[in-house]
C-alpha cells in the first residue's frame, strides 16, 4: 500500500498497522551496539537481574524507531518530503526481550504549506503496546506530506 497523500488525512483519524514485531534479544543487543548506547540495563544480564525489572529492558530508541517505523507503510510510505519533529515522547512502559509491540497512529492535525502549494504539514499520535495491551510507547510528530499530483 502506497503512502496517504495530505488530503487523504483528517484529523481524528485512527490507523491500526498491521505490521506488529517481536522483539529478541538480538534486536536490543544489535540496536544498543549499533547506537554506541553501553547502558548495561540494556545489555548485562547480570546488572539488569539487580534492578527492578530483573531483566534487561529493550533500547528507547529502538521502541521509538519502531513505532514509527512500523506506521510508515500505512500511512507516508511514498509521501513523507520530511519528519519536522518529535516532541512529548513518552515511555511508560518497558518492553522486554520476547514482547510483541503494536502501533496505532491518530490524525492529530492537518494544514496545507504556507510556502509550498505541493505540501503540507500532518501532526501524527504513535502510540505502541505491547501483547497485554500496556501502553510501552507514545510521541507526537509532525511530517510534511506531500499532496496529491495533479
Amino acid at each position: 500500500m502506497a503512502g496517504l497523500y495530505l488530503e487523504d488525512f483528517t484529523p481524528g483519524m485512527v490507523v491500526r498497522h498491521a505490521l506488529r514485531k517481536t522483539i529478541t534479544e538480538s534486536d536490543n543487543v544489535l540496536f544498543s551496539a549499533m547506537t554506541l548506547n553501553p547502558q548495561p540495563l540494556h545489555i548485562d544480564f547480570d546488572f539488569a537481574e539487580k534492578s527492578e525489572w530483573g531483566r534487561p529492558l529493550v533500547n528507547s530508541l529502538l521502541t521509538l524507531g519502531l513505532m514509527i517505523g512500523i506506521s510508515v507503510h500505512e500511512t507516508t510510505l511514498g509521501t513523507t518530503v520530511a519528519n519536522l519533529g518529535m516532541g512529548e515522547t513518552a515511555f511508560p512502559h518497558p518492553l522486554f526481550h520476547g514482547d510483541t509491540i503494536r502501533v496505532e497512529t491518530e490524525v492529530k492535525t492537518v494544514r496545507e504549506s504556507r510556502s509550498r502549494p505541493d505540501r503540507g504539514i500532518v501532526a501524527f499520535e504513535h502510540r505502541a503496546y505491547n501483547q497485554h495491551e500496556v501502553l510501552v510507547a507514545r510521541c507526537l510528530r509532525q511530517a510534511m506530506i506531500l499532496k496529491r499530483p495533479d
